[in-house]
């Protein structure tokens, strides 16, 4: 076990609802620090599910299998335990929260990261004298994040999500990123609903955080994001498992033939496979 990976071991998760009907029937996967992987697959295959199980999402149910990071079962803490031991995933449909502003929302977030996994008594993330970060500090911090994502510092006096377009939605999950500064990021089908210049703005985003301390799993539908963000690694996620893994070409296949073929490869019969899936990947409308 290494601190400097994510290591997914025969991950078995269905809905809390239903415990009896599986979504994810064995993923093994390694992510490491330094990495970008992807995960691509068709509907309902279960790339939102494994996104929400990692963070420890309360409608799903871990029915068999571990996930280790930094020497420890994470499996067994609460979501924000995870996001302070640096894990953080960007949602595909983020919430709007009226009444909150993004800085006040932000510098909460990064007082609470920087508490620690267990509450220290001595350490009081609201206090700047105990440990919490200084409005000074944290303007600057903004300023300086904000830059790098090429925002309006005008941005962060609005409220969380209100009124945002879906890019303004996609780059405040990327600010959230910035300053929390993760060492595992979950991505959720960041190019959900985004046109073409929205994507490029937040996939240059997502390229100006890469960094030898950050793993990145990067869940998407569509190959055209891995235009912009270069996988090392890219993984199809089918009926619950991955059955194939290759570099950044196996995305390229899959723009061009569909996954029937993959699916077919892995022993799925025919018969079984949805019609949708012997024709090409559908591109956005946006993109077309």
């Amino acid at each position: 076990m290494s601190d400097q990976h994510l290591e997914i071991r025969n991950l078995h998760v269905a809905p809390i609802a239903d415990p009896e009907r599986e979504i994810l029937q064995g993923i093994d996967l390694v992510v490491g620090k330094g990495e970008v992987h992807a995960i691509m697959g068709p509907n309902g295959s279960g790339k939102t599910t494994l996104a929400y199980a990692l963070m420890g999402h309360p409608a799903y149910v871990v029915t068999e299998g571990r996930v280790l990071w930094k020497g420890m079962d994470i499996l067994g803490l609460s979501p924000d335990k995870r996001a302070r031991l640096g894990m953080f995933l960007a949602f595909q449909y983020p919430t709007a929260i009226p009444g909150l502003s993004v800085a006040s929302f932000l510098r909460t977030a990064l007082n609470a990261r920087r508490q620690g996994l267990e509450k220290n008594p001595d350490v009081d993330p609201t206090d700047p004298t105990r440990g919490g970060v200084a409005m000074g500090e944290f303007r600057r911090l903004m300023r300086a994040k904000m830059a790098l994502l090429r925002m309006d510092e005008a941005f962060a006096t609005r409220y969380v999500n209100e009124g945002f377009s879906g890019g303004e939605k996609k780059r405040l999950e990327m600010l959230q990123m910035a300053v929390l500064e993760p060492e595992i990021a979950i991505l959720d089908e960041t190019d959900s609903g985004l046109d073409i210049d929205a994507l490029r703005i937040v996939a240059e985003g997502v390229n100006a955080m890469l960094n030898p301390e950050l793993g990145v799993l990067l869940i998407t539908h569509y190959q055209r994001l891995l235009n912009y963000i270069k996988p090392d690694r890219v993984h199809v996620l089918a009926r619950g498992r991955i059955i194939t893994s290759g570099g950044r070409d196996l995305a390229l296949e899959l723009e061009e033939t569909g996954y029937a073929p993959v699916l077919r490869a892995a022993g799925f019969e025919a018969d079984e496979l949805d019609d949708a899936l012997d024709a090409p990947l559908p591109q956005p409308a946006e993109a077309r």
